[in-house]
């Protein structure tokens, strides 16, 4: 197991952290935010430019072919810019398509960033020909040509996806209400496609969590260093010190459950649904942690609409119910490892 980066994979990192920083700093957000939230087209562009949406698609179908790994670095960017772009949500409609039997056409119309793409955790039911059911508010569904849904042991796609705007309180993402009444779908894959799919989403939004409370830990840091209460600067003190230690605790807690999740499912481990789980339980719990923090360690002004902290607040809120909360998966986990118990299989 070698959580050390390859020079493409820091190369990588490195040019994504560069244009966002040119193209989704707090003020860019705040103009979409201001406009009502969404997708800040020219920062969707550049991105489709860059090849972001075709980065896991293998070469064979007009992608780039690159792996978990480098997907889960984008994805930390996005989430410590809350960068107001469907990555995570294409990538995961992406992965569904190319990993099962998703029609070609809507694999490049997709990889293309011809249209978008998104999913929903909730299941449906379905009779093998059409969808049926009203899966939780789905992110930027109302932008979204491309809806990929599941039931308990089937995942379809979706085509000519309708719904209605639902007001977010993480103005950085769209909402909309998808209601699905006998919905033509097409079944591109099983049981095996529907455990991807959980394990990926997961992964996905633990890695924007990751990348979230990372930079509210830098915020919180720099703003004790400067604020100066008393005649000294408030990260003298005690209580202070004690509260940023706790959030890099977390922080760094958060980043090895995700590292090591990415390199599960990157390496098909058998207990790569454990990884998954694990992180999402973590990164959903100690990103509330790092979130209160932040706003204590600001005091009043981190309240405030006018400093960017709500941003990232808003956003991990989000991120941590999407795809199973925390409860959700300690449950998972537990169905998981009594199964792997029952099988007299060890634990670790």
């Amino acid at each position: 197991m070698d959580f050390e980066l390859s020079d493409d994979q820091v190369a990588l990192r490195d040019g994504a952290r560069s244009l966002l920083d040119g193209r989704s700093a707090p003020t860019q957000v705040r103009e979409v935010v201001d406009a009502g939230g969404g997708i800040d087209d020219g920062l969707w562009s550049a991105m489709v430019e860059q090849g972001w949406t075709a980065l896991a698609v293998p070469e064979d179908k007009g992608g780039l072919g690159l792996g978990i790994v480098e997907l889960a670095l984008l994805l930390e960017e996005v989430g410590g810019h809350v960068a107001p772009a469907p990555v995570l949500q294409q990538a995961l409609a992406l992965d569904a398509l190319v990993t099962g039997d998703g029609p070609i056409e809507l694999i490049d119309a997709l990889t293309s960033g011809e249209a978008i793409g998104t999913v929903a955790f909730k299941p449906v039911t379905s009779d093998g020909a059409t969808v049926t059911g009203r899966p939780e508010p789905v992110i930027h569904a109302p932008l979204a040509r491309v809806l990929i849904v599941r039931t308990e042991d089937e995942l379809f796609a979706v085509d000519g996806l309708t719904s209605t705007a639902e007001p977010a309180m993480d103005r950085t993402r769209s909402l909309g209400w998808v209601s699905l009444d006998g919905a033509p779908a097409v079944r591109i894959g099983g049981a095996d496609a529907v455990e991807r799919f959980i394990d990926l989403g997961a992964l996905g939004h633990s890695a924007e969590l990751l990348g979230a409370s990372a930079r509210v830990l830098d915020l919180s840091v720099e703003y004790a260093k400067e604020r100066v209460q008393f005649g000294r600067p408030i990260g003298s003190f005690q209580a202070i010190k004690h509260r940023c230690a706790d959030m890099l605790v977390d922080v760094e807690g958060m980043r090895s459950a995700v590292y090591h999740a990415v390199w599960a499912l990157g390496a098909g481990d058998p207990d790569r649904s454990v990884a998954a789980s694990t992180a999402k339980t973590w990164c959903s719990d100690a990103s509330r942690r790092v979130m209160a923090s932040g706003l204590q360690v600001h005091g009043g002004i981190g309240f405030t609409w006018e400093h960017d902290l709500h941003l990232f607040v808003k956003r991990a809120q989000l991120d941590g119910i999407s795809f199973g909360d925390a409860t959700w998966h300690r449950d998972r986990l537990g169905q998981l490892l009594r199964s792997k118990i029952e099988a007299g299989q060890p634990l670790l």
